[in-house]
């Protein structure tokens, strides 16, 4: 590419995320952000094919690496022994934490964007996800910590579920609040410490 291509789809890149940040996705409009750069419709569609793809460009590669390290930190926990896994309750996920506030911050309004502005793309359940897997993984915890003989969980499903999703939510409320960056990570050190003694309550450690 070009040096005067790039210089253009960095235009692109800084109209549609203004535009983007302002509107949401479902309301940003793909002419202002053409109009923007002094480009034709016709121009735009020789980067990219729809505004979809455009807010691919601003948040997919983002997206996927953080979704990515969260996966690994999990499956990394499962490869530790029985005993690791219940002397080590914490750790690992304490690590990613740490990791995934940085990461954020470092990459700001692109979470800003997942985060605040996605509704009307595939990343609009991103939360959603992360509970998910979040969840999947406490279960398999608990069954390692039963077999030691060390567990005592039971747990209604709904209240499961609200309890992760809080989590969650209290984390990613640090972008969408603007807390600052040295701010937040001492945040994600008390979040941390909250809903780690919560759940060895709720697990009969």
């Amino acid at each position: 590419m070009s040096e005067a291509e790039l210089s253009t789809l960095e235009q692109i890149h800084t109209a549609a995320k203004n535009e983007f940040l302002e509107k949401g996705f479902k309301s940003a409009s793909l002419r202002n952000i053409v109009k923007t750069v002094s480009m034709t419709t016709g121009a735009f569609y020789g980067y990219y094919k729809s505004k979809e793809e455009l807010f691919d460009a601003l948040v997919g590669e983002q997206y996927n690496t953080f979704m990515e390290r969260f996966k690994e930190s999990q499956l990394a926990f499962t490869y530790l022994s029985p005993e690791e896994q219940r002397d080590n309750m914490g750790e690992i996920s304490s690590d990613c934490m740490d990791w995934m506030t940085d990461y954020a911050y470092e990459n700001y309004d692109a979470f800003k964007l997942l985060l605040c502005c996605s509704e009307g793309t595939k990343y609009v359940n991103m939360v959603h996800e992360m509970v998910e897997i979040e969840i999947e993984a406490t279960h398999a915890y608990v069954d390692v910590l039963k077999n030691l003989g060390n567990s005592t969980y039971s747990i209604d499903p709904q209240l499961e579920h609200m309890l992760v999703s809080g989590m969650f939510s209290a984390f990613f409320e640090l972008i969408i609040h603007n807390v600052p960056h040295e701010k937040a990570k001492n945040y994600v050190r008390d979040l941390r410490a909250f809903y780690t003694a919560g759940w060895q309550i709720i697990m009969g450690l």
